[in-house]
């Protein structure tokens, strides 16, 4: 089975994951870009009213068979926006898919995740992995959201998590 990873990121976290996930599975890599790059201001617009932003991207050279990994932020609890317009044009082919993703944390888990997934896509994800930079930083005082969202991942960070996605996906497409 072919593997893909299409990623967005707004810091650079997630495309660090995802270009060492990409490396690690001999994947193509695909970069989401919107065409207007997203401010925090359009980011809370953009989950507020649901808005898909638009993308230089077209991913209908990818064949019905390829397992897709997504890497990309959550914010308010919803998978990055720039997904969407991905999301969209995916839906019809029903491929097999994984969601990773590394983002702030401050505010818990992300437990509506696989039901985003399911009704933007049509189809149950394999596995959602959804890490958090808070788990990377001390626990006391706790982690705010500007302590998360100025954080970058350490070349350590990145191979520890992409190691344990790796494993994680693995044993899922061997099931």
């Amino acid at each position: 089975m072919k593997i893909t990873v299409i990623s967005y990121s707004l810091t650079g976290n997630n495309e660090a994951l995802a270009a060492k996930l990409a490396s690690e599975f001999s994947a193509e890599h695909i970069k989401i870009v919107p065409v207007i790059p997203r401010t925090f201001g359009m980011i809370a617009l953009d989950m507020l009213f649901n808005r898909v932003p638009k993308i230089n991207l077209s991913v209908k050279h990818i064949a019905a068979n390829n397992f897709i990994i997504f890497v990309a932020p959550v914010w308010m609890g919803k998978i990055a926006s720039p997904l969407r317009s991905c999301f969209e044009e995916l839906k019809k082919h029903q491929h097999q898919y994984a969601f990773v993703s590394i983002s702030g944390g401050a505010d818990g888990s992300n437990p509506k995740l696989e039901s985003e997934l399911e009704k933007k896509l049509g189809k149950k994800p394999a596995i959602v992995l959804d890490y958090h930079i808070a788990d990377l930083l001390p626990s006391e005082p706790k982690p705010t959201r500007d302590d998360t969202s100025a954080y970058r991942l350490t070349e350590e960070n990145t191979l520890a998590i992409t190691s344990q996605t790796v494993q994680n996906i693995q044993e899922r497409l061997a099931n």
